[in-house]
């Protein structure tokens, strides 16, 4: 079914068969590492507006901040769960059909909340329609486009297709930051829904499912056939599910990873802005402050793909965590009315960290579990947004129980010790013994 779709459609009409790489030519696969970084630079919009809701959606219809939290907690839940069957559909219907179908369920979401007028719509359009959307543009997304297209390099390119998320909120952030200063937060939200419908055309015409489809190996590697579509899409996905669930080394990674989410995305990015308005700091300057997390984030999540590709990468998850734990254990006697140099040391230093878990974390999976890595880092990434989830709600909570975060950030710094702990006691994989000679 999937290759009479691809020979049907002529912009993948190519050669089936292998052939030779012209010398002195850019491999395929760097343009489609490009056209999957600005797929995920043009979706990472949507991450950028949370934040920035929260204070307006709650002078404007006067709902609690834990009601719209709440929203933004279900958002990150889908992301998470969505993203292990969004890897198994990459397999069945391929990355095209699945990413260009993921982008217009998000613009459609955004652009239906400028409409709302009760909280259950947040919930719905926000919190389900972008969060099933966003999930299938998930991280799983650029670790099935470097499992199939980068045999050497994969650190490295899984530290740039990381980084894509963080340059989108550099872009982004200080605009969208803007339109809800002075236009209000429906602009906004039209944005959004723009910036995700922009990239469609992108994916569909340039990005391709498998380097067999334009007749090449992967970069790095032997040329190898393309896989037959993989049926029961979700059946698999849950198959591979319990399978790893019967590993120690799935838990111990579901487990960091999970506090990964609670410290950034459920946390900081959800709740350093209103946070930081409590002190007294305009939203610009704070919107501002995130995006350059955001340009710290690309540094280093670029270096930590190189690291990963040359260093132990337990150890590495280790000191990511335990020096993001003792970063968040500061920033509360850091918040002020303005921006002053040890906030500005912390949001370099937190920057570098923001997601530099995420190369040595794909590259374990990919160690543990093989062809089932993307699945396996689905389901791994689900465990990251459900604690992204509980915390993006807990801040809401504890924001409107005590008038402050300040408990929040203390627990999320005790937990990324518990983390790096955590990340020391992976196992190694076992690895075949040697042939009798």
């Amino acid at each position: 079914m999937e290759q009479t779709a691809i020979a049907a459609d002529p912009a993948a009409a190519e050669p089936a068969g292998p052939r030779p790489a012209a010398r002195g030519r850019l491999h395929r696969a760097w343009w489609v590492a490009a056209v999957t970084f600005v797929t995920i630079v043009g979706a990472a919009a949507f991450a950028s507006l949370p934040g920035l809701l929260i204070e307006p959606l709650h002078a404007e219809f006067d709902w609690s901040r834990g009601t719209i939290a709440f929203a933004v907690s279900v958002n990150l839940a889908l992301y998470g769960i969505t993203a292990p069957f969004a890897a198994a559909l990459m397999d069945r219907f391929g990355i095209r059909r699945v990413v260009a179908l993921a982008l217009l369920v998000i613009s459609g979401g955004s652009l239906a909340t400028v409409w709302m007028t009760a909280a259950w719509q947040l919930v719905l359009f926000w919190g389900v329609l972008v969060g099933l959307g966003s999930g299938s543009m998930a991280l799983a997304f650029a670790a099935t486009v470097v499992n199939r297209w980068f045999t050497a390099r994969r650190g490295l390119v899984t530290g740039v297709l990381t980084a894509a998320g963080a340059s989108g909120q550099l872009v982004f952030l200080p605009l969208l930051s803007w339109l809800v200063e002075h236009h209000g937060w429906r602009p906004a939200a039209v944005t959004v829904a723009l910036a995700a419908l922009s990239v469609v055309p992108f994916v569909w015409l340039l990005l391709r499912d498998h380097p067999a489809d334009v007749g090449l190996a992967p970069y790095g590697g032997p040329y190898g056939a393309k896989p037959a579509p993989v049926p029961g899409a979700a059946r698999r996905a849950v198959a591979v599910l319990l399978r790893a669930a019967r590993t120690g080394p799935f838990w111990l990674l579901a487990g960091t990873f999970a506090i990964c989410g609670a410290s950034t995305n459920g946390l900081v990015k959800t709740h350093f802005v209103p946070a930081a308005h409590d002190h007294g700091m305009p939203v610009t300057a704070a919107a501002g402050l995130l995006a350059v997390i955001g340009v710290f984030d690309v540094v280093g999540t670029v270096a930590s793909g190189w690291f990963t590709d040359r260093f132990e990468v337990r150890r590495l998850l280790a000191v990511y965590y335990a020096l993001r734990g003792v970063s968040l254990l500061f920033l509360p006697m850091l918040l002020a009315p303005s921006v002053h140099p040890p906030m500005v040391f912390f949001i370099v230093f937190y920057g570098l960290d923001w997601v530099a878990t995420v190369p040595p974390t794909v590259a374990l999976c990919r160690e543990h579990y093989g062809d089932d890595s993307a699945i396996v880092f689905g389901w791994v990434l689900a465990s990251h947004q459900v604690g992204a989830a509980a915390v993006a709600f807990l801040g809401g909570a504890a924001r409107d129980a005590f008038g402050s975060y300040d408990v929040v950030w203390y627990a999320s710094g005790a937990l990324c010790a518990l983390a790096a702990l955590m990340a020391m006691v992976i196992r190694r994989p076992a690895r075949p013994a040697p042939a009798a000679a």
